[in-house]
């Protein structure tokens, strides 16, 4: 492909103007000639024969005059085998293999292959004479837990391609060409294990797309019965700085019944993303007993690096969601912080001088961060395989202001609200997801009408606990205490749950059906009790229990033993 060029005339910060001649798209790369360096950056706008382009590294030094090359490629990632393990920065460069050729401070300009040069064991799927299109497999290599699917670029047009020729089975290289296809026209095309696609086209290779229904499993308890994600749904976790946003995530990254974890860290401060980068291989997979990461991406990017980059980390992330959602596989993407994200956007916004709005992000904030969620969805593959790609965002609004504009134009997209608290963070309650504000579209794993009986049990609840800051609990009728003492219960054995315990902090849908009907049980029961002092002493000793009960492995006797033990006691209490 012919190559554009031009030249410097404008520097702003990320932005750089450039004059060209010929031929421009949008989002396509370009590269800046400086110092002996390539500096990598996108065309955001054109506008008569002059381009606004992102920079994706520092500008420093760049000069009116400067060449420019354009390189006829839109902004795109390499898919193919040897992506899981890795750790990317926003532009898919493995950031390991950046250390050490940089040593600590990395060096403007280099760009590194995403794809390991290795050999992979290849065995055919398609025939000679095969019809094939976009998104169809020719092959699979294994790939640690997975069966990796060798497909036909997703952005090949036409459905008259048909197989000429197929490697048999063995080992290759990975650039290696293992198939080459022709069409009606007589037109040849040789596929390798590894190809490019654009990050801001989505993947759309499949028969249909499909409504969530089926819910994610996280084993976390208020989340899975009272505030439920569908596979392939969308959810987002705004809340102040402290509140355990990223601690949630590793909690559901660990948990989740998902085949792949993908992680952007989006603008994160350094120190929270060496935290990931640190534990996310300690962490031991439940389903496997190997580490996390064998089934993980991480899409890093630090809020000391170029803002462009933050974009760029997001779109990256899903587009390698959409790779392993193409081979049947669930995957789960989470992204933290969108907020840094759309603070991105609004520095760039500025930069080309549009039009502001609310809190000076860019008017068309909401239909990008509406674009990026709806990427998410269970689709039904054209072999008839069910996938599906499930994207939850966390949002950092400053003071922990929902009001802000990030977090409602989030709130307008997703199926599920999980609204973390200062106050529940900082009574050490955790997840602190605040469980009256929070809600969700979708169905849990236990009955949702007994779900929302609880739930106004718990506003109740709620409600007297005001009323008492004001009257105290001398003011207080005995029924009131008791309904806020039951709010109480289910806050603290429900609600709450220990990840330092090995069996609580994860919990099995199974479970939570146990565990949720028998605490339903003895909320909805009337007590004989008026004694302030005795109602506190009676609640006290059953949220004990309860507590007890969540230390017993499942099913065992002495699980069944708690539970009676839980019911003799509440039981001895109530009115018949």
């Amino acid at each position: 492909m012919k190559t554009e060029t031009g030249y410097v005339t404008g520097v702003n910060g990320n932005l750089i103007k450039v004059e060209f001649d010929g031929s421009v798209r949008k989002n396509e790369v370009g590269y800046i000639l400086v110092d002996d360096k390539r500096l990598k950056g996108e065309v955001i706008r054109i506008n008569n024969g002059e381009v606004s382009m992102q920079i994706y590294e520092m500008t420093n030094g760049i000069k009116v005059g400067d060449p420019v090359e354009f390189t006829g490629e839109l902004m795109s990632v390499d898919l193919g085998p040897g992506l899981l393990t890795q750790v990317y920065d926003g532009l898919q460069n493995p950031l390991p293999a950046l250390a050490d050729q940089c040593g600590f401070f990395l060096d403007r300009g280099v760009y590194l292959d995403a794809i390991p040069d290795r050999d992979w064991d290849f065995t055919p799927v398609a025939k000679i004479g095969d019809k094939v299109q976009a998104g169809d497999t020719v092959g699979t290599v294994p790939e640690g837990l997975f069966t990796h699917h060798i497909m036909v670029p997703f952005t090949l047009k036409g459905n008259d391609w048909t197989v000429k020729s197929i490697k048999e089975a063995g080992s290759y290289n990975v650039h290696s060409t293992i198939c080459v296809i022709e069409n009606a026209k007589g037109e040849e095309k040789e596929l390798s294990m590894v190809f490019t696609q654009p990050i801001k086209q989505a993947v759309k290779c499949y028969a249909e797309k499909l409504r969530p229904t089926e819910p994610l499993v996280t084993k976390i308890r208020c989340i899975d019965s009272f505030l439920p994600v569908a596979k392939g749904g969308t959810f987002c976790t705004p809340g102040p700085f402290g509140a355990g946003k990223t601690v949630l995530q590793h909690m559901q990254a660990k948990n989740s019944e998902a085949d792949i974890v993908i992680v952007a860290a989006c603008g994160e401060r350094a120190g929270e993303v060496v935290e990931v980068l640190k534990e996310f291989p300690e962490l031991e997979d439940p389903k496997t007993g190997r580490s996390l990461m064998e089934r993980t991406i991480i899409i890093c990017n630090t809020s000391s690096m170029p803002v462009a980059a933050r974009e760029a980390s997001c779109y990256t992330a899903v587009t390698l969601a959409e790779y392993y959602r193409q081979m049947g596989l669930d995957v789960l993407l989470l992204a933290d912080s969108t907020s840094r994200w759309a603070q991105a956007m609004r520095e760039m916004s500025g930069r080309l001088e549009e039009i502001p709005g609310e809190e000076a992000f860019p008017a068309y904030l909401e239909s990008t961060i509406a674009a990026f969620y709806e990427r998410a969805g269970v689709v039904r593959l054209n072999d008839g395989t069910k996938a599906s790609i499930t994207i939850g965002g966390t949002v950092s609004p400053a003071g922990g202001n929902f009001e802000e504009p990030v977090t409602q134009a989030t709130l307008k997209v997703v199926g599920a609200f999980h609204g973390l608290a200062r106050e529940r963070s900082d009574a050490r309650k955790y997840p602190a997801i605040h469980p009256v504000d929070s809600w969700s579209k979708y169905k849990g794993v236990v009955d949702m009408d007994l779900v929302e009986k609880a739930r106004s049990i718990l506003i109740r609840s709620t409600e007297v606990n005001q009323m008492m800051k004001v009257v105290g609990e001398e003011g207080t009728s005995s029924e009131d205490y008791i309904t806020y003492q039951k709010g109480e219960l289910l806050d603290a054995v429900y609600l709450q749950q220990n990840s330092f315990d090995p069996i609580d902090e994860a919990c099995s849908p199974e479970r939570q059906r146990k565990e949720f009907g028998r605490l339903y049980d003895a909320l909805t029961r009337t007590y004989d009790i008026t004694d302030k002092r005795e109602i506190r002493a009676f609640f006290n000793q059953l949220r004990q229990e309860f507590l007890d009960w969540h230390g017993c492995e499942f099913e065992t006797p002495e699980f069944e033993a708690q539970e009676k033990k839980i019911s003799d006691f509440y039981m001895a209490k109530v009115v018949e």
